[in-house]
């Protein structure tokens, strides 16, 4: 369920599962519809989903998208007696409530930021004489990976709270929560959970800022490579034993086990990996990447993760290569984004392994256009960082997509550290 290239780097990989036998993507986009068979159903119809899913004898259901596990399509599934990956909304306020889960840290001794809830612009800014600049206003509630704020001084933060309480971010920001800035480097750890049982399943990094040297405001992601060097075998040991496995813990012993994948985004601090928040779903475009290295059986995995199995399943395998996926963006993002652009050269800018996935397009007279904000995700892999990013932006110079644009700089950090 879903429609943007997460959704279709999850179908590529699920049809290749020798476990799947016939694939729908509800609603999916022009780029699944090669291999799965689409179905005119948005993701937030649960009604619809529900009614399909009956009608058609599913028995598993993979949820890409946030927003319909917040509002518990997961649980109406399971009461049919369907397989599904995906949390409960119960489990999915990870997500959907950042103050949720600050909260759950405190409790549980997971290692995250200093914060305060504030639920009233008047409060909030009484807690701001707390906290030291730079600090991190951020709405509550669901933002499209927007509602996220590093304000440098005193001023921009009082803004920023103004703005979330005024409505910039819709209903996420009726309640604000104001962090602790923290320094390190930013990091993407992701773990599948069957309620009581968790496994690793990779790292990436991910690049927020829409302009080039990490310039500009925080989009939902313009970029990512597979795996995060930075993120050492010892620490990936830690962040499973300090931050996932307690998180688990605390939800099923609160009648609220969470099943599906959690995505850590973390800062490697000095003084060891910190949580700067989770999602109930796997990232966008950190599931680009992830897919590009799966060599395994992707459903039968998921499907262990959704029905309480995931203690006798193997490892997940990836292969050694690394991925570098590029965001092709319309022009005006992350604001009010220009749609209906023409985009041609993707079956060439394919060619030699690179996938292109299609993150926010549609057809119009018989071509593939601009539909959102993110349009494209064109994904290379390499022995290296250096040689995957010349693979992808190689592939993204074959694109002829005039409407648009992307950071020409995705994996710089780890480039830079290659090249030492």
């Amino acid at each position: 369920m879903g429609s943007g290239g997460r959704e279709h780097a999850l179908s590529w990989q699920l049809a290749q599962s020798p476990s799947c036998r016939k694939l729908y993507a509800a609603p999916g986009n022009p780029g699944i519809e090669t291999f799965a068979e689409c179905v005119p159903l948005a993701a937030d119809d649960l009604d619809g989903l529900i009614a399909f899913v009956r009608a058609h004898a599913i028995d598993f259901v993979v949820v890409g998208p946030e927003a319909p596990l917040v509002a518990g399509l997961a649980d109406r599934l399971r009461e049919m007696g369907i397989a599904v990956f995906g949390p409960s909304a119960a489990a999915a306020r990870l997500e959907g409530s950042k103050g949720f889960t600050k909260d759950l840290c405190a409790r549980a001794g997971i290692p995250t930021a200093a914060y305060v809830r504030c639920t009233s612009a008047e409060e909030a800014h009484a807690v701001l004489e707390g906290f030291a600049t730079p600090v991190v206003i951020k709405a509550d509630g669901l933002a499209a990976g927007k509602g996220v704020i590093i304000a440098q001084t005193r001023d921009a933060a009082a803004t920023a709270i103004d703005d979330m309480f005024a409505g910039a971010f819709g209903g996420a920001g009726a309640e604000v929560v104001i962090e602790e800035f923290m320094t390190g480097e930013e990091a993407s750890f992701f773990a599948l959970s069957d309620g009581i049982h968790v496994m690793a399943f990779g790292s990436a990094q991910d690049h927020k800022r829409v302009g080039d040297g990490d310039t500009g405001p925080n989009t939902g992601g313009m970029g990512a490579y597979s795996p995060a060097p930075v993120l050492t075998a010892r620490l990936e040991t830690e962040v499973m034993d300090r931050i996932i496995r307690p998180t688990v813990r605390a939800l099923a012993a609160e009648g609220t086990p969470y099943v599906g994948v959690l995505f850590a985004g973390l800062m490697l601090t000095d003084a060891g990996p910190r949580l700067i928040e989770y999602n109930c779903r796997f990232g966008d475009p950190e599931c680009q990447v992830l897919m590009m290295r799966f060599t395994g059986d992707f459903a039968a995995l998921l499907h262990s993760a959704a029905t309480g199995d995931l203690a006798s399943a193997a490892p997940p395998a990836f292969s050694h290569d690394y991925a570098l996926t590029v965001v092709m963006a319309a022009s005006g993002y992350p604001g009010t984004a220009e749609k209906g652009g023409v985009i041609r050269g993707i079956a060439q800018a394919e060619a030699g392994g690179v996938r292109v996935f299609h993150a926010g397009t549609a057809r119009a007279d018989g071509a593939i256009v601009a539909a959102g904000g993110r349009v494209l995700n064109v994904t290379a892999t390499g022995k290296n960082v250096t040689e995957a990013q010349a693979r992808a932006y190689a592939a993204v110079d074959r694109i002829d997509f005039a409407t648009g644009f992307c950071r020409r700089d995705i994996g710089w950090r780890e480039v830079a550290r290659e090249a030492q």
